[in-house]
């Protein structure tokens, strides 16, 4: 089988293209180059795609034995990552990078151009694993290593992208045995730091960069009950749940501390209030994606759909879940159906998910990644997250 391995100049990227190399496929390095700065050097642990990246990349590649190339997707990078990262922050919600570049750059583009190519497959650090069902259906499920699992950002992924992905690290029991092994095959990246958080903004200072981009002006941080505890310099760098950066000056009548609620961009105003107002129970979310075929239940609503128009579905019958929103967050039991709503006064179809157990500090923009067992079924970007027991802040 023709692989091409996507290098990330990481250990994880290393250790996979080399057990690729292992089984006998013919395997091609290939580092994406995503900054538009070419000259950019790693911050510490931080970041990841940078000129030291590419340089270690290469190196590994040379001592496989493969071939090795540097494809430059730094336009598609900024148009589909960059640019929908501050897009989504202007409209007061808070998006995940990490998806946004599986899904458009490393399953779509590579993949595209990989394809393209001639290549049967593209080959990742990921640690996930791929299987089949009865019916030769692709099916993404968890990595054996749940301290490492990395399904949540790879929920984006379609069935077709799934029969081209190959992630040799899925059965690996944890991250040690990985740097050992790329240590006794001699790469010098053995002992290399993981990269962390947003890799365009490498000194990790979002609000810092969100302000060179976003045009913020000072508005007004109220309570629940409407009253003014101070000024902030832009509602739109806020998150939901977030509790540093308030300067609010007084405390609480209780003494605790207060937490972003809600963000409203069109009036400049943040909510704060105590943490257990963070808890919600029922998530929303939109434009959803099947990682494989989707279950009986959704494949009966869309059926419905197309049998009776979109605005005359009755909602799906709900299915059992698990739902996840954030990469390393544990989930929690859910029910889920499809039904047919409205957002920002359109109709629209919605993932809606009725938690078990009340998740703290949901964010609109964040991605809502469904499970059964260890299989991900899809995934919806959160367009609404509330307590059933609560009305919602109204002031």
């Amino acid at each position: 089988m023709r692989v091409l391995a996507a290098m990330s100049g990481g250990v994880d990227s290393a250790v996979a293209a080399a057990r690729a190399v292992d089984a006998g496929h013919d395997v091609v390095g290939v580092h994406l180059a995503l900054s538009r700065m070419p000259g950019t050097l790693r911050t510490g642990s931080r970041g990841c795609c940078t000129i030291e990246d590419s340089s270690d990349a290469r190196r590994v590649c040379d001592a496989l034995g493969i071939p090795f190339y540097v494809w430059d997707f730094s336009e598609r990078f900024k148009e589909d990552v960059v640019d929908n990262f501050v897009e989504e922050y202007a409209n007061g919600r808070t998006p995940n990078p990490c998806m946004r570049c599986n899904e458009k750059i490393k399953f779509a583009a590579l993949l595209e151009k990989a394809v393209a190519l001639g290549f049967d497959a593209v080959c990742t650090g990921h640690y996930a694993k791929v299987t089949e069902d009865a019916a030769g259906n692709r099916e993404l499920h968890r990595a054996a290593d749940w301290a490492k699992d990395q399904s949540y950002v790879l929920g984006v992924l379609t069935h077709e992208q799934l029969r081209h992905s190959l992630f040799p690290l899925a059965e690996t029991p944890t991250k040690a045995e990985v740097r050992a092994e790329a240590a006794e095959r001699g790469f010098s990246i053995a002992k290399k730091p993981d990269s962390h958080d947003i890799c365009f903004i490498p000194d990790g200072d979002t609000r810092g960069w969100l302000e060179e981009r976003i045009e913020l002006e000072e508005g007004e941080i109220r309570d629940t009950e409407g009253e003014v505890l101070g000024t902030h310099r832009g509602a739109r760098a806020f998150t939901v749940g977030q509790r540093k950066g308030l300067s609010i000056g007084r405390p609480a009548a209780d003494g605790k501390p207060r937490f972003v609620l809600e963000i409203r961009p069109k009036s400049n105003e943040v909510v704060v209030g105590p943490r257990e107002l963070l808890a919600v129970d029922e998530i929303r979310g939109i434009r959803e994606t099947w990682a494989g075929e989707p279950v009986e239940q959704a494949r009966g609503f869309y059926a419905a759909e197309e049998a009776a128009g979109t605005a005359d579905a009755e909602p799906s019958e709900p299915f059992d879940v698990m739902a996840q929103v954030r990469a390393h967050a544990d989930p929690v039991p859910a029910t889920a159906r499809l039904v047919r709503g409205e957002v920002d006064g359109e109709p629209a179809r919605e993932l809606v998910v009725r938690l078990r157990e009340s998740l703290s500090g949901v964010a609109p923009g964040q991605t809502l990644v469904i499970y059964q067992g260890t299989r991900v079924l899809g995934q919806a970007t959160i367009h609404r997250a509330y307590s059933l027991d609560r009305p919602d802040i109204s002031v």
